[in-house]
């Protein structure tokens, strides 16, 4: 970033006001979407084939197979759309919260997922298996975010600044 664009950044008021609740807020968020984000490009393989370390899927097969398995009551039929629209759902809303767009809209439904994620890997897993993955502390942190104002640093609270400086 140039000189002149960056002090002119840190003369708008509320640049000057950012304190360390605003930087825990926007790194929860950053952290949140890029886990989202990084959960769709396991399962499409962009971190390596099934097997390499450190990767769950590999590829949607493998993510189709973890999903019939976490959802038996769900007809066959269905299983390849509902891991489809899982993971347009993350995709979506890893961007929504990396980027702080409708951060509170998508902090609540990305609560709501993970919360029916964690519900549905404790009824046929057991409650070990989303403790290790932190899915209950993640799903509570969504809830967290969505209850607070949008951080200094998303683009919401650039554009509610935008608006007040147009009254």
């Amino acid at each position: 970033m140039t000189k002149s664009v960056d002090s002119a950044i840190w003369r708008l008021p509320r640049m000057r006001e950012l304190g360390p609740s605003d930087l825990a807020a926007a790194f929860l968020r950053l952290s949140m979407g890029a886990g989202l984000v990084s959960a769709v490009a396991d399962r499409l393989g962009f971190w390596g084939p099934p097997g390499s370390f450190l990767v769950s899927w590999g590829n949607f097969h493998n993510f189709m197979v973890y999903t019939a398995r976490l959802n038996p009551w769900c007809p066959s039929a269905c299983l390849p759309l509902l891991a489809v629209a899982v993971t347009i759902a993350e995709a979506g809303l890893g961007v929504l919260l990396s980027l702080g767009i409708s951060s509170r809209v998508a902090a609540m439904l990305t609560g709501m997922m993970t919360l029916a994620f964690a519900a549905a890997m404790t009824l046929v897993l057991g409650v070990h298996a989303p403790l290790i993955y932190s899915v209950f502390a993640f799903s509570a942190a969504s809830f967290l975010l969505a209850s607070q104002p949008p951080d200094k640093l998303s683009i919401d609270s650039f554009r509610e600044l935008r608006s007040l400086r147009k009254e």
